[in-house]
Parts: C-alpha cells; structure tokens; sequence
C-alpha cells in the first residue's frame, strides 16, 4: 500500500490468491507443453521473453495501443494540477501524465509501480466532465497504483496472453504446414496444445475477471474517501457510463481488448455481458458502493 490511501485487506489477498492460483496454472501449462513439444528451450525462452515484454514495457504498449501521448505541464496545466494536489494528498509519487486523443470518455493507469506509473485520460473525458468529476475519476485510477493492483493485472493477464498466442500459432501450423505434410504425429500434437492452451485461457480469463471486477470497487472506495465527495464520482460514473453508449460501435470495438484497465468499461448500449464474464461490477452496484460511502461520510449521495 501506496501513501494515505485507505488500503485495502480485501484486495490484497484477493490479488495473491488470484496470482497463487495462476502461478500453479502456469507451472501446470508450462510442464504440459514441455510434455508435448519436447523442447525446453523453446517454452522457456518463449514464456520469459513475454513475461519480460509484458512486465517492463506495458506501460508503453498500452499508451501506443490507445495512441495516447506524454504530455507536459505546459500542454495540460489543469490535469497535471489535479494529479499533484491529489499526489500531494495521497503522500505517494507523481505519475507520468498521457492524453489519447480520442472522443471515448475513459482514463486508465498503468505501469509496473508506482515510480513507473502512467495516468492516461482521453480528451472525450476532459471535455464532458467538471473539475470534481475530474478529480474523482483521476482519484480512482491513483488507486489502482497506490494499490500495486495495475501490476498484479498485467502480470496476471500474461498467461492469457500466452495461451491465446500458442492456440493462434497451433491453428495456423495445422492449417498450412500439419495436414500438408500428412504427419499425423504433428497434427495431434499441435491438436493437444491447442487443447490445452485453450483450457488455459479460459481459466486465466476468469480468475483475471474476477479480479477485476473487485478492484474497481476498491478503487471507487478508496476515490472516494481521499477526495471526499463520493457523490462528484458518482455523478462521473453516470455521465460517463451513458455517454460511452453513444459511442459508434466501430470505437468501442477497437478499445474493448483494454476494458480491464479502464474507469468504465467500452460497452454499447445493446452489449449485455453475463457477472462471470464482465471485466466490471455493474454501474449500480458501484453507484450503491458510493451511497453507502457518502452515508458513513454524513454527506447526500
């Protein structure tokens, strides 16, 4: 725990529990492809050279996927205030500040620590909301790196990832090398990795949600309870919520690979996602979440 954030029992072991379970599912992924493709060399320089990407540069990579940029204080004066006032508040590091010139209304943080934290928000967001509304959704995504569970994601999501590229490669060497060649070996054994890369991906994909989910009421907790006004979050939290249905589908298509790490999540208006299955709680349960604060604070929601 990061600073004067209230921390968080709850997440904290949510978030070893949640990376002790993937870490026997790895250890379990990583022996079965070892089994099966008999080349230790390959798995473990694969499987290092991602998680090592992945770690160290994914503060980069999601800035170059949402095209988001650093931006000084000279470019964005009032942003960078927000962040220093609530740093300075929270006693913890100033993060980079990003700006994604995009119209969906999001932000997001990221990074491997707090040192090497990013703090990315959209223009479409800085145009739609209030100063309040700014800091609350800028609070919440401080919280994320105060509570180290930016890094516990992107470590988490890293055997997903893994096995989603191994189903990839096995598919497309069947389909153009396996069956070509008439070697049946070959073709059950690119059959079992796919098999087991797939069982993976679904597990990690669950564990992962699960945690998402839980740390985004965190978040919305902790947001509130350094700012204060868990009503201006709220208020955010609906505005945004609402205007993000409007966005075109072609948009929100393109950021929905990254809706783990957002403040709400780039659904449409018609998406209906199941609880097991959804990256966040729904907008009621956070809206509740933030009642329930602004009555422990004596304050109207």
């Amino acid at each position: 725990m990061i600073g004067r954030f209230q921390p968080d029992r709850q997440l904290t072991a949510r978030m070893l529990v949640t990376l002790f379970l993937l870490g026997l599912l790895y250890v379990g992924f990583v022996a079965a492809l070892l089994v099966l493709l008999k080349s230790t060399v390959l798995v473990v320089v694969i499987a290092a050279a991602l998680l090592f990407g992945q770690y160290w540069f994914s503060d980069r990579i999601a800035l170059y996927a949402m095209r988001g940029r650093l931006v000084t204080r000279e470019e964005q004066p009032q942003l960078h205030g927000v962040i220093d006032r609530l740093c300075a508040t929270a006693d913890m590091p100033v993060p980079r500040v990003a700006l994604a010139d995009t119209d969906l209304p999001n932000a997001f943080a990221t990074g491997r620590n707090a040192d090497h934290a990013v703090v990315c928000v959209t223009t479409g967001l800085l145009r739609r909301l209030e100063p309040e509304e700014l800091e609350g959704v800028l609070a919440h995504e401080l919280s994320h790196v105060a509570h180290r569970d930016v890094a516990v994601i992107t470590v988490a999501s890293f055997l997903g990832v893994i096995a989603g590229l191994i189903v990839r490669f096995a598919f497309y060497s069947q389909m153009f090398g396996g069956r070509r060649r008439g070697d049946q070996n070959t073709f059950a054994i690119l059959m079992a990795v796919m098999a087991v890369s797939a069982a993976v991906y679904a597990l990690s994909f669950l564990l992962i949600r699960a945690l998402s989910r839980y740390r985004e009421l965190a978040a919305d907790r902790a947001a509130a309870l350094l700012t204060g006004r868990p009503s201006a979050l709220a208020s955010a939290l609906t505005k945004l919520d609402g205007d993000i249905a409007r966005i075109p589908s072609k948009d929100l298509r393109t950021a929905g690979a990254f809706n783990a790490f957002y403040f709400v999540p780039a659904l449409g208006a018609g998406a209906s996602l199941s609880r097991l299955l959804s990256t966040h709680p729904s907008l009621e349960q956070r809206l509740d979440g933030l009642a329930k604060i602004s009555a422990e604070l004596g304050r109207p929601a």
